[in-house]
């Protein structure tokens, strides 16, 4: 694991502009990718994993059909280039595969580094793995998700098989380690009733809290208090388990259960970035200095993920039963 990441207080306190909020808090635990080499013994985001040498590696059966604008490149093909991008050229393509594709490794989570993750009704399972097809089905990798014990897995596998290509390297994850962090979230402000909107944006209850806008703000000072919510004090950005939704790209909608019919509660964000410009109270306080001046860098986006045009793949469980199917949603 790496050493602490530390999420710096919220810029105010939600609950004392709007009490009505307190009772939506919800833990989330943040993972905080960063490059490494995690072995199958860690929590991790495209890591090895603690997979048994005697259960069958998962594939794909597709279809796998070539959208007309991404060649496939080989997973070591990408790995090299990013290694010696400088001086590496154009990345070299690779044919389209023919037949059932394996899976790639997303993440690796153990329940004794984001203890929320427990699930239901499997009480030795303590490894949450999460692997996906790495090409569109039909917008976003197809994801496959495993719960095991950890004490149960004697002979580790060695060496998983890869597919041939990937349909975008965007779909291959860098290696690495995590350093989990439980915050608070609120709901995303398109979740919120109409009267909690309102009370958000009085300028009474933020006065109150020592919030202000500057005067090039003053004119849009509902726009700043809504937008203040949303970028400092609701939904953390990046990686997390569990918290609340984030919308945007399509307004709230149910998620329920296609076997039992019970409400999903959010799993896993697999993120695209660790946050941009409006979310910069997100930065933990062991990266502020540098992270202000390296957009861009492995601090943005280490684990060079690009999903649907720089969206969140959020993966969504039930409560009732692990073995029900889980959803996954672009927002």
């Amino acid at each position: 694991m790496l050493r602490v990441r530390t999420t710096p207080p919220r810029p105010a306190d939600v609950t004392a502009i709007v009490p009505r909020l307190a009772p939506l808090a919800r833990t989330a635990t943040r993972l905080h990718p960063r490059p490494g080499k995690p072995s199958p013994h860690d929590s991790s985001v495209g890591g090895s994993l603690l997979w048994p040498a005697d259960e069958p590696w998962p594939h794909c059966a597709g279809p796998h059909k070539w959208d007309g604008v991404n060649d496939p490149v080989t997973p070591e093909g990408e790995r090299q280039w990013r290694l010696h991008r400088a001086a590496a050229g154009e990345k070299a393509d690779a044919p389209w595969p023919e037949g059932p594709v394996p899976l790639l490794p997303v993440a690796q989570l153990y329940v004794r580094d984001v203890p929320l993750l427990r699930p239901p009704g499997q009480a030795a399972a303590d490894v949450l793995q999460v692997l996906w097809c790495p090409f569109d089905h039909p917008a976003e990798p197809r994801t496959a998700l495993f719960w095991r014990s950890a004490a149960e897995v004697a002979d580790v596998l060695d060496a998983p098989p890869e597919p041939p290509v990937i349909q975008f390297s965007g779909y291959l994850p860098e290696p690495c380690l995590l350093a989990p962090e439980e915050v608070t979230e609120y709901p995303h402000l398109m979740e919120l009733d109409r009267e909690l909107q309102r009370q958000l944006e009085d300028r009474k209850r933020w006065q109150a809290a020592g919030v202000v806008p500057d005067s090039s703000e003053a004119p849009y000072e509902k726009d700043f208090y809504r937008e203040s919510y949303r970028g400092g004090l609701s939904l953390a950005p990046g990686w997390k388990a569990g918290g609340w939704t984030r919308w945007g790209l399509t307004d709230p909608m149910p998620r329920f259960c296609s076997t039992c019919g019970t409400g999903m509660d959010p799993l896993l964000t697999i993120s695209s970035s660790e946050g941009d410009a409006d979310e910069e109270s997100w930065i933990p306080a062991e990266e502020r200095a540098r992270a202000l001046t390296a957009i861009g860098s492995e601090l943005t986006n280490p684990t060079m993920l690009s999903l649907a045009r720089g969206y969140d793949l959020q993966l969504y469980a039930c409560p009732a039963s692990p073995d029900h199917p889980h959803l996954q949603l672009v927002q």
